[in-house]
């Protein structure tokens, strides 16, 4: 390997790893923004993350590709549904972590990548190897354990990990950039956001502005905190291999995890852990399964998969 190419590998798993850690901290972040309610603090991410995208695609020289999917009545229709999917999983995220459900959420993007094969399976017909099957199915034993141990349906975390899978296969069948889809997405949101957030200050019951400008310039940081993720995985995953950025995506929901216990102090029963301990086990098998194929087929890189 020329010594240019293990620069810019180190400099991309660098950077997807900061992409990650900075998922990974967003419970301290949206907790910041107490008193705004999770319906404001969802509204106000969706107009200023368009405010900081156009500022990122002018810089980046994306406005063409959005006109071209503005003006794409197919791949327009996919993204707006995609974008009211996001606006699900955003909302439950926030409101989780405003109710002190942090580790629910976690758990829930812990599942994801296994919701994500089933949807392959279910959706694109997609073959799964056996060790897939194994990982799908450890999962699901880990669900229902939590179900029965608890006495409830962790909904949080099934809602967070199918709306995120299906999100991200709206965007693999929409087939358009990381940056001008989400900037699509925000521009489809905007006018309901917008119209939410004159609702409140009609009702004088708006956050934005009534607590401080430290509140406010917080407010307005959620656009930067949702568009920088993006920036730095995107940068990641053209110069990383599938086998090496795939398992980083578990250091987010691995920090939320230790956010919710140690910091934020959420109860962790021991029926939890176990739940926690059987989804992490069919991870594993996810895992070494996802390695040992791309390697198998010389580390495909990201985006030709």
């Amino acid at each position: 390997m020329a010594r240019g190419d293990f620069s810019g590998r180190q400099v991309g798993v660098a950077s997807g790893l900061l992409a990650y850690v900075l998922w990974g901290l967003f419970p301290l972040y949206w907790g910041f923004l107490a008193p705004a309610t999770p319906a404001e603090v969802l509204a106000a991410r969706v107009v200023f993350a368009l405010a900081s995208l156009a500022v990122l695609v002018t810089v980046v020289g994306q406005w063409s590709s959005v006109r071209d999917v503005l003006g794409d009545r197919r791949r327009l229709g996919i993204l707006a549904a995609a974008a009211c999917i996001v606006s699900v999983n955003w909302g439950v995220f926030i409101w989780a972590v405003d109710n002190d459900h942090d580790v629910d959420a976690s758990l829930g993007y812990f599942i994801n990548p296994l919701v994500s094969i089933a949807l392959g399976v279910l959706v694109l017909r997609e073959r799964l190897r056996s060790l897939q099957w194994l990982a799908v199915a450890i999962a699901t034993v880990g669900v229902l354990y939590a179900t029965l141990a608890l006495g409830r349906l962790p909904w949080i975390s099934l809602v967070l990990a199918f709306s995120f899978g299906i999100y991200g296969l709206a965007k693999k069948l929409a087939g358009v950039d990381a940056i001008a889809s989400l900037t699509v997405e925000m521009i489809v949101l905007t006018p309901f956001a917008l119209a939410y957030i004159t609702l409140l200050w009609s009702r004088d019951e708006l956050a934005f502005g009534a607590h401080g400008w430290g509140h406010a310039l917080l407010m307005v940081g959620a656009g930067p905190v949702t568009a920088l993720p993006l920036l730095f995985f995107g940068f990641a995953a053209h110069r990383v291999p599938l086998s090496v950025l795939g398992p980083l995506q578990y250091v987010a929901p691995s920090l939320q995890l230790i956010i919710g216990v140690w910091v934020l102090g959420e109860p962790m029963s021991p029926q939890r852990w176990i739940a926690f301990l059987i989804v992490w086990v069919g991870l594993a098998v996810f895992t070494v399964d996802a390695v040992r194929n791309a390697r198998g087929r010389g580390l495909m890189p990201v985006e030709d998969l």
